[in-house]
């Protein structure tokens, strides 16, 4: 992993664009105390870094239940028969490309994956259950928790810096 050097303005300038992306340029300069040319330089150098990843914007599911109703958040661990990296990389990448699956994380110890999914109800999670992991025989265990409640949710990174 490359060294990467942020100093002060950066860290306020992530801190607020990470609460907040679609501030314009000239307030983000003014919260964080540089110049707009300041704030637009360094934020243009923290995308080309990669330290930016992308700009979203994050839905509320509570709103759009009327439109799509409230839908099936699950979270599901999966455990593989064979722990190669050439097998965990194929299930990986088959999770990844799927829509539902909202975050793909590999874990240790326990389940070889923790995923996140969503789907619109039941038919639709068993419809993914199929396609996703009763079609793989390298799948031997899923076990899935349903959501009844979201108390909190949120993107952002803690950007305190580790003690010198």
């Amino acid at each position: 992993m490359e060294h990467l050097e942020l100093d002060d303005i950066d860290m306020r300038l992530l801190d607020l664009l990470q609460r907040d992306a679609s501030r314009c340029n000239n307030a983000l300069a003014e919260m964080a105390n540089v110049s707009p040319p300041t704030s637009l330089r360094r934020i243009k150098r923290l995308r080309e870094l990669g330290v930016i990843e992308r700009d979203i914007a994050l839905l509320n599911p509570d709103r759009l239940a009327p439109v799509l109703g409230h839908g099936l958040t699950a979270l599901v661990e999966i455990s593989l028969d064979q722990q190669s990296a050439e097998a965990l990389d194929r299930f990986e990448a088959r999770v990844v490309a799927d829509d539902a699956v909202q975050q793909c994380y590999r874990v240790s110890p326990g389940p070889d994956f923790m995923l996140v999914l969503h789907c619109a109800d039941m038919p639709a999670y068993l419809a993914l259950t199929q396609r996703l992991f009763t079609a793989d025989a390298n799948v031997r265990n899923v076990k899935a928790f349903f959501s009844v409640k979201r108390a909190k949710f949120a993107p952002s990174l803690p950007l305190h810096r580790p003690p010198q």
